[in-house]
């Protein structure tokens, strides 16, 4: 396929197919049948030699691709954390895909970097995020889309490092640490290993948040030691449980001590939007960096991870390399936003953010969050009512974590027994010493309806593991 009526119509049929599967996703079974290494044996081992006909490929996305797809979208998935999706944001990729620049310069594509810095306005003025982190005339913020929120995070212990070492010399960099939360994302304890430096996995009180006090402690500990302590990585929303580090304890810590406070709301942050939930952010103005993903609850299909500084220059001048070929005469006058990341290429990918913002609107985003939450209550309600189980703690955002009251191996049975029958599909997570089942609310279309058929679903593989 070659010319632009073959393409008309293939693209024609592709949307008429994605629109089919999306609107009947909830018939299909959420997790896949299969076993490794199904996929080789439905195709060939070589490639074609002669060009095939795109109704052949039509016909074997069914037979050879959807046996072997996890339906993230499917109003039975309750694992991880969402992954968004949205009408307006397939075409904003359709678009982003036709375009195809490589947007590493302002001069390689101008719509491309000027629409994500008025986007990421939009955003930041959407969560109410401090006039700091935004793009104004004279001032030294601004934000960038990331790929993910791991992206994010290494991006800021980088940064970080390279501030640390011009304080204290490259020698120092064997001396410093980091600080995160045992119950942190692993990108976190990652990005540290990456960077080359230690990091410390911090204890969490009894609400699994971490605590100013626990942090002083550990930086006199480590500064006693002759250790330099250079950053911090605070959670709110963590994966485990959704808890919530103290950010107004932490961050002014951080800031006495000249560490760099990075804050990760990769899940949560999206319903910072609403008004109830935004003081959950107070204090993200000690921060140096902010993150989010709104490729998880706010409709942007992957990848979209939206980060903000305070201090621009800190992430430019750690990235910042500047080969004769990639420089042009407006250099200094916007941001070129190869400086602010890892990858040198980068899509349009603020078109999704653009799309889905004028076609929801905030208020149409604001009720779908809402709606998931008011869903994750519903089942959290009808766990309490039960009095085999027991919620392991409370219920903020769409995310409900249980157990069956007993032992780890009971519900490690239990969680074995729902994912291997594959009606729904849940995730498990450990806090501590304790085996907890995690219930998120993931999919646009999830309804009333799938939250009983889900509790359903728990009950009778409750009923069947032997006590």
């Amino acid at each position: 396929m070659t010319d632009v009526h073959e393409f008309r119509v293939f693209g024609k049929a592709m949307i008429d197919y994605v629109a089919d599967y999306l609107e009947t996703i909830r018939d299909r079974p959420v997790m896949p049948q299969v076993t490794p290494g199904y996929l080789k044996e439905l195709i060939p081992e070589e490639a074609p030699d002669t060009p095939e006909h795109w109704k052949d490929i039509m016909k074997d996305v069914e037979r050879v691709i959807m046996p072997g797809v996890t339906h993230w979208h499917s109003p039975q998935f309750h694992a991880y954390f969402p992954t968004a999706n949205s009408y307006p944001a397939i075409v904003a990729d359709i678009l982003s895909d036709a375009i195809g620049c490589i947007g590493f310069s302002w001069i390689a594509s101008p719509a491309c970097t000027e629409l994500e810095m008025v986007m990421m306005n939009w955003l930041g003025k959407m969560l109410n995020l401090p006039e700091q982190f935004l793009f104004r005339p004279g001032g030294k913020g601004g934000g960038v889309i990331q790929g993910t929120a791991s992206e994010a995070t290494l991006v800021a212990v980088l940064a970080a490092r390279s501030k640390a070492t011009r304080k204290h010399g490259t020698e120092a960099t064997t001396k410093l640490v980091a600080y995160t939360s045992k119950l942190a994302h692993s990108s976190a304890e990652r990005a540290g290993s990456l960077a080359g430096v230690m990091v410390r996995c911090l204890d969490v009180d009894e609400d699994q948040s971490l605590r100013g006090e626990t942090l002083r402690r550990a930086i006199d500990e480590d500064k006693a030691k002759g250790l330099i302590p250079f950053v911090a990585v605070a959670t709110l929303g963590t994966t485990s449980c959704c808890s919530y580090d103290n950010l107004l304890e932490l961050g002014p810590i951080c800031n006495e001590e000249d560490i760099w406070l990075h804050v990760d709301a990769a899940y949560a942050g999206s319903a910072f939007i609403c008004p109830e939930y935004r003081p959950i952010l107070n204090g993200v103005e000690f921060a140096q960096s902010f993150n989010f993903n709104p490729h998880k609850w706010m409709l942007v299909n992957f990848d979209c991870s939206t980060m903000w500084v305070q201090d621009a220059d800190s992430i430019v001048s750690s990235f910042n390399v500047d080969p004769l070929y990639l420089q042009h005469k407006f250099q200094g006058q916007i941001p070129d936003y190869r400086h602010w990341h890892i990858p040198l290429g980068r899509r349009f990918r603020s078109l999704k953010i653009w799309f889905v913002l004028r076609l929801y609107g905030q208020e149409g985003i604001r009720s779908y969050i809402r709606t998931h939450i008011k869903l994750a209550h519903e089942f959290e309600a009808q766990i309490e009512q039960d009095e085999r189980f027991e919620i392991f703690n409370p219920t903020t955002m769409g995310l409900v974590c249980f157990r069956l009251k007993g032992s780890n191996e009971l519900n490690e049975a239990l969680n074995k027994s729902i994912n291997d029958e594959g009606r729904i599909h849940i995730t498990p997570s450990k806090v501590g010493e304790t085996f907890i089942l995690r219930f998120a609310v993931c999919a646009r279309t999830t309804e009333p309806k799938d939250i009983d058929f889900a509790y359903r679903v728990l009950v009778e593989n409750a009923l069947k593991i032997d006590r």
